[in-house]
């Protein structure tokens, strides 16, 4: 009951700066600790793996009775009718969610703001955003309002707002963890529909200590009868992760089409996590520039190429959306969507191309799988940056928004990725690391960040808010 008082206390505290978390359930989860007494005193030898451990979601991840609208006007007043499969195996564990987070609306950005909850900010520095979409999840834990939360990733979703607020979050093998009641992909309830099935979406956790990846990760892992693509992938120990004799490529600055450079503190980021893992003996190896030159655009034709309704349609819930008279009442004062929203439609309704130039694109995808493969050997990780730059201020991100293909490369690859901090810049934002390995070395990419935690120091608490 304590712990889970302490929490709720923390977040009304830091909550009117950061507008994180977006609806709580706080009578609900005091209840709940204290069942989580009471079964403690009656059964002490068999307690839950997370009895009594508060923790938060992703607004876009279903919490049964919880607001689920994305952000979006058009669904306001929904609720999930019951939890996603994730959510539903950490509370079977003893687990008591507190609330949902923000999200940009329909996680269409990496930033995290819109019309119905308004804008979330970085806890390091409120006047910069904690990025998107998983950005409300990551700045609660980072302020320390929850010890660990739910989000997802297609694009760096899970990964940038790790960055930007200087904790750990993980980008699992795609299939590991069940999509179910995670909407685009699988909405859950009765009069629901899927209506894309996506193979580049990922749920993961967020915490502030990589320990606590692996553990929450074995908990929402497996198939659950629901999500087809979810498979039964064994995960191994990060504790039997020996450094000695293993590749550790090094990529400091990617040069992506579209993507700015990454700045000088960022690559030496990169560096400082590098030779950390090379201290205890991994041996290093310096990756092309230009190995993901075509990375954006790859992104981009993998996610045209999929099948099911437009998203002009789903966002405007079944109903016409025009985009022009959406323009319109916008820039009227009248949005009914956020410009980022509009944006991406209208990307959308301009990016196709044509099927030559896709086929080549999804190719290049392929290949860039086979060739990171092969560099990596069986065991090697990747270490590169999230972001060129760290946690940019409110709006920056509209100026350069293809600075996501540092993470949305790696979705299509459909790898392992964890994002570890690393340090702090000179305006005391949180710098990270991003490290990748092959399909199913989870363990691998969770060994990294444990390392890199010990030897480099980890999260930080924010001064404030």
């Amino acid at each position: 009951m304590d712990v889970v008082e302490a929490h709720i206390r923390r977040i009304q505290a830091v909550n009117p700066v950061l507008n994180a978390v977006v609806a709580e359930r706080f009578d609900a989860a005091r209840r709940e600790a204290q069942d989580a007494e009471r079964r403690l005193r009656d059964d002490p030898e068999t307690p839950g793996a997370l009895l009594g451990v508060p923790f938060t979601v992703k607004e876009m991840v279903d919490v049964e009775g919880m607001p689920d609208t994305f952000g979006s006007r058009g669904r306001a007043g929904r609720t999930a009718g019951q939890d996603a499969t994730a959510v539903r195996r950490l509370r079977a564990a003893g687990a008591i969610p507190l609330g949902v987070t923000n999200v940009p609306e329909w996680g269409f950005w990496f930033e995290t703001t819109n019309l119905v909850y308004g804008r979330t900010s970085n806890p390091y520095d409120p006047s910069r955003t904690p990025g998107g979409s998983s950005g409300g999840e990551a700045a609660i834990i980072a302020a320390g309002g929850s010890p660990f939360g739910l989000g997802s990733d297609i694009g760096g979703s899970v990964r940038i707002p790790a960055a930007f607020c200087g904790i750990y979050g993980h980008k699992p093998t795609h299939g590991l963890v069940p999509l179910t009641g995670h909407y685009p992909v699988y909405e859950s309830g009765p009069d629901t529909h899927a209506p894309r099935d996506n193979p580049y979406v990922v749920l993961g956790p967020l915490a502030r200590s990589a320990r606590d990846l692996m553990p929450l990760l074995r908990l929402v892992a497996g198939p659950d009868g629901v999500d087809p693509n979810a498979e039964e992938i064994p995960l191994g120990d990060p504790r039997r992760v020996a450094w000695k004799g293993r590749r550790v490529l090094v990529l400091d600055d990617p040069r992506i089409t579209l993507a700015a450079r990454a700045t000088s503190e960022v690559k030496q980021a990169v560096w400082s996590a590098a030779r950390a893992l090379e201290a205890l003996g991994a041996g290093v190896e310096l990756l092309p520039d230009a190995f993901f030159r075509a990375g954006a655009e790859v992104w981009f034709a993998a996610l045209l190429q999929l099948e099911g309704p437009p998203l002009r349609q789903i966002v405007g819930i079944g109903g016409r959306l025009a985009l022009g008279a959406e323009f319109a009442r916008s820039a009227a004062g009248r949005a009914r969507y956020s410009f980022p929203t509009l944006m991406f439609l209208l990307g959308e309704a301009l990016g196709g191309m044509p099927a030559l130039r896709s086929r080549s694109l999804l190719a290049e995808g392929r290949r860039l799988a086979d060739r990171l493969a092969d560099r990596l050997g069986g065991d090697g990780v990747l270490l590169m940056p999230p972001h060129p730059r760290t946690a940019p201020t409110h709006n920056a991100p509209l100026l350069r928004p293809f600075d996501f293909a540092f993470t949305g490369v790696l979705n299509v690859l459909r790898i392992p990725v964890t994002v570890a901090p690393v340090g702090r810049d000179a305006h005391g934002l949180p710098l990270a690391v991003q490290v990748a390995s092959r399909r199913g070395n989870d363990h691998v990419t969770i060994a990294a960040a444990q390392a890199l935690e010990t030897a480099l120091g980890g999260w930080r608490p924010p001064a404030a808010p």
